[in-house]
């Protein structure tokens, strides 16, 4: 359904800056359009206002204090799934994109465009319920070569990826040699094969990686 045919359309602004959220409704109201808005600076408040509205679009940031928006989308498009979803972040398009239209997100856009972008992407999530961006257009095309591009961890063979787990679990080279009765040393060559996969150093970016995906 086209959201540009309804009377008002209902926003929910998510984003722990205030002055972000404000200025998106300087932007709103420049497009002109009849249109609720509700606003939530955190991510427990913003699966509260998808229960209790029918909120036609969400323009969510990527992080909060609270967490990472990325584990939210599904439950979003549980709840409410007309609701569409822009994600709007200042992280890197290009690194983060995919996974969060994967996760579910109708949009993705980096809060470094220029203003008349910003109001095209949310025009486009109004008229075809989805944003995607030329630069996030490119790696969509790509991905269907190459789908580590989506998940880095695809990479990881199956065991190398149980044992990645294991690592963000908090155990070490010995607890893991023997929870999958293997030498240590096996252990710490599989480690070095999975951070060179993975293209990291230590075991916090790691910890990282596997919660964002």
């Amino acid at each position: 359904m086209n959201q540009l045919d309804n009377k008002s359309t209902i926003f929910l602004l998510a984003d722990d800056h205030s002055l972000i959220r404000q200025g998106i409704v300087f932007l709103l109201e420049d497009i002109d359009i009849d249109y609720e808005v509700f606003h939530a600076s955190n991510l427990q408040q913003t699966v509260e206002f998808i229960k209790t509205h029918a909120i036609d679009v969400a323009i969510i940031d990527a992080h909060f204090p609270d967490g990472n928006s990325l584990s939210i989308i599904p439950e979003i498009k549980k709840i409410r799934p007309e609701t569409k979803v822009l994600i709007f972040t200042g992280i890197d398009e290009n690194v983060h994109a995919l996974k969060f239209i994967n996760a579910g997100a109708n949009g993705f856009l980096s809060k470094l465009s220029e203003e008349e972008e910003v109001k095209q992407a949310i025009l486009k999530m109004l008229s075809h319920g989805e944003y995607i961006s030329p630069a996030t257009q490119i790696l969509l095309m790509n991905s269907l070569h190459n789908r580590n591009l989506i998940n880095p961890l695809f990479s990881l063979t199956e065991r190398e990826r149980q044992i990645a787990e294991m690592y963000a679990e908090g155990l070490g080279n010995l607890e893991i040699a023997n929870r999958l009765d293997v030498k240590q040393n096996t252990v710490s060559t599989i480690k070095k094969r999975i951070f060179d996969k993975l293209k990291i150093e230590n075991i916090v970016e790691l910890i990282e990686l596997i919660k964002d995906h």
